[in-house]
Formats: structure tokens, sequence, C-alpha cells
């Protein structure tokens, strides 16, 4: 890469000869994860510089407002309502994109690589649907486009994936990456908080946005899954090549369930390798040993599972969202690439290729299955022949304490039994076929819910 002539190399007052390059950083977006940079960079300047060699200089900040107020010293004269500007600008080495949404940062990001800045991005959304886009034109360009910060905030999770296991045949990784979904689910099970009170104390203390469809619905998660399946696998995935399924439907009593079978419900992303080179990747809710590390993930905590050839098993665990930890690892990122830029000339790539992805129903793992039937003799050995005939396995069956016959208005109720289920590993074809006939038995009152068994 040919060294860029705007990047000052001159020696620091009081530096003497020792010149540590300055590398100008344009920010586009200042909102938690911007301001909690812009604060490190304008008020950290000297510590980065002792512990990297180089001075990071906060050149140009893109907000909507100038006008607002934002408690971050001396970053008033540094502010534009066009990011343009940003990109734009000559004296701007390297563009960190915080501002979120694929338009118009796309637009901004390809124009920054394409006139040779480097670029550090948090945004999932975008890197989950254009990252081929964005990777290919900063490979061409031949500098870098690193994202750290896109998934699971500040664990050091991509730097992992790329850097320390570049090497290793990765089987699976999969993991916590929602920490408003895992603050709800933890607050269910240590509280006994139904799925709505724990999801109303997740918006107030700032967890859950006012509508929260994209964490509890999975979306959030099924970006951060592609985005793995990019990283570890190398694998052509966007986030509507992904499996999804959120954790609205489930209740206080699948808890309860889950715990007295000893598992832990959590908000899963699943990327993972079949034998014949196919890809599995999912979102979903799963029922999780209580001795699986991932079980013991509580609050909004993220944290991620590996497994692979040589490393055997590992876990990465940290702070999944927020401003200042998203922020350090966008500051990782930019100390990186600023390093590459100024002394390096050297650019990290990420090449994709095409890959099958498995559909789900080619899913095979163990299921848990919850019932509401008649309390009446014959229902359970008519749900028994139904999974034996799709050679489901039951491995366990509970069955709580019958609600009685009784009668109201007048007119007589049959008394209702709650049945569950754990199987044997099964293929999902054969589980979701199931269901369609049991539907069907006169004496199934309800399916409360299925959630898939991982990890036992």
């Amino acid at each position: 890469m040919t060294e860029d002539p705007t990047i000052n190399r001159q020696p620091a007052p009081g530096e003497g000869g020792t010149a540590r390059p300055t590398v100008r950083v344009g920010l586009l977006g200042c909102g938690n994860v911007g301001a909690a940079l812009a604060r490190l960079l304008l008020g950290d300047a000297e510590r980065i510089s002792e512990r990297t060699g180089m001075r990071l200089e906060l050149a140009r900040v893109a907000v909507r407002s100038v006008a607002k107020e934002r408690d971050v010293p001396g970053l008033a004269g540094l502010l534009t309502t066009d990011p343009w500007q940003v990109v734009s600008d000559p004296a701007v080495d390297v563009v960190v994109e915080v501002m979120g949404g694929v338009s118009p940062a796309r637009d901004l990001l390809l124009h920054a690589l394409r006139a040779g800045k480097p670029v550090v991005s948090a945004n999932k959304e975008l890197l989950a649907n254009h990252g081929g886009e964005l990777w290919a034109t900063a490979a061409a360009a031949g500098v870098d486009l690193l994202f750290e910060a896109s998934v699971a905030g500040g664990v050091p999770l991509i730097r992992a994936l790329r850097e320390s296991l570049a090497g290793e045949r990765i089987h699976r990784v999969m993991g916590v990456v929602n920490g408003t979904t895992n603050y709800i689910l933890s607050r269910m099970s240590t509280s006994g908080a139904t799925y709505q009170e724990a999801l109303a104390e997740a918006q107030s203390l700032g967890y859950a946005e006012r509508d929260p469809t994209a964490d509890v619905e999975g979306f959030d998660a099924a970006a951060k899954a592609a985005i793995l399946a990019n990283v570890a696998f190398g694998a052509k995935v966007v986030a509507g090549d992904v499996y999804r399924e959120g954790i609205s439907g489930i209740g206080a009593q699948d808890i309860v369930a889950a715990r007295r079978l000893g598992f832990a419900i959590k908000l899963l992303a699943v990327v993972e390798l079949g034998q014949d080179g196919s890809l599995g990747v999912r979102v979903h809710p799963a029922m999780v040993p209580h001795d699986h590390p991932l079980a013991s993930v509580r609050d909004s905590f993220n944290a991620v599972f590996i497994e692979g050839d040589s490393v055997g098993q590992l876990m990465l665990l940290g702070r999944g969202a927020g401003g200042p930890p998203t922020a350090s690892a966008v500051l990782g990122d930019l100390v990186d690439a600023a390093h590459n830029l100024a002394v390096s000339g050297t650019a990290r790539r990420l090449e994709l290729h095409e890959v099958r992805i498995r559909p789900i129903d080619d899913l095979r793992c163990a299921y848990y299955l919850s019932l509401f039937v008649a309390d009446r003799p014959g229902v359970l050995s008519a749900i028994a022949g139904v999974l034996g005939a799709h050679s489901v396995s039951v491995r366990s069956m509970e069955q709580d304490v019958p609600q009685p016959a009784g009668q109201v208005d007048g007119l007589q109720f049959e008394g209702e039994a709650h049945l569950v289920f754990v199987t044997h590993p099964a293929y999902e074809r054969d589980v979701q076929a199931c269901l369609h006939e049991i539907h069907q038995l006169g004496a199934v009152r309800r399916i409360a819910n299925l959630v898939r068994v991982v990890g036992a």
C-alpha cells in the first residue's frame, strides 16, 4: 500500500528525534458509543500515545444536531451535521462509524474505503447485510475494514477468531450475543418475573428499547450470527440466511420446568460446520444444561463458546453493550487500523466463499415439548404413538398436578393436565411433523412450547 502523505510523522514537542506518527480520525456518530470514544481520544490522548507509539487525533465528528449538549470536553469545535464532510476531508486518515443503520452509512463507508481511508465500524446491521461488498472494496483499496464492536460489544471476539484462531479448524461457535434478552431471561429465572414484567424492567433500566422487537424477536442476534459465520468460517452469509426465533413465547412455566430438568433457557446464536461442509446458522431460545459454561451467563453479559480441533473448547465473556465497553472495542480496532496505515503499510483481509446453508429441518438435537391436554385416559398413549411413528424417542416425561374438572355457570369442564416431554436427539423435520399431528388430536388443548436442547 502506498504511504499516505497526509499522515503527520513529525516529532511531537518534547520528543526530540523520536517521531510518533499522528493519525487523524473522523467519527460518524456521537451517541453513547461515539461520545465514549470521543472522551477516550480527547481525554486520554497522551496515555494512548505512550502505549501505542502513535497519536490518535480526533479531527472531525458528524452528528445530527450541533446544538445538543454532550459531556465531552473539547468536542464542540469538531462537530458537523454533514457526514460527507468527514469522509471527504483530506485531513481525515481513518473513519470510525458508529451511527448505525444501512443508509447513509453504506455509501459513506464505501466512499471512504475507495479513497484509501481505513474504516472501523460497530454497525452490525450494515455488516450483516452488506459486509461482502464492503470487505471486497477494502481489499481492492488495500486498507482495513475492522469491526470488533459489531458483535458482543466489549468482548474481543472478532480479533480472537481472525488472529489467535486463524489457523484453527473451528466446528462450532455459539453464544449469548444479545444482552437485552439475556437480562430478561435471567430476571425470569432468578426473580420469577413474567416475560412482560422482565421486559418492562429491562426497558426502565435502558437495556431494552421502547420498541424491543429487534432484540426480543432475535433480529439483532441474527445479524451477529451472520457476522460470526463470515469471520469464523469465511462463509458468505447475510442476516436473511439465518434461521430466527425470539423469546417472546417463553413463559414462566418454561423457566420453572427448565430449572427442574437441570437447564437454563438462553437465546443462542449458533453457527456450526456440518461434516459435508454445509453451515447451520440459527438463532433461537435453547435449553442449556446447568453445567455448561453458557448457562451461568447472567444479566446483560455476552459470552461466546468456541469449539475447534486443536483448541478444544473456550469461552469469551464480557459486557455486550453500553458506551464505554463498546468504545473500548472500537478503540482497539482504531489503534490496529492506524498502525497498519501509518507504520506497517499492511491491511487485514476477509475473503468469503459460497457455502450451502443447512435448513433448520436438517437440525438434529434434543427437544423440550410442553403440552396442555384433557385429563382423560388414553391421551398419553396417543401422543406417544405420534412421537414413535416419526422416530422421536422420549427421554423423560413429567405431568404437573392436573387441574380438576368443574362447573362454571352450570357448564361442566373437563380437567386439564400439563405434560412436559424431553426427547432424545431427533431431526427437526420429524419433530415438526409430530407437532402437526399432535395438534390434530382432540384431547390436546394447546401446544405451549417447543424449545431445542443444546449442549446436552
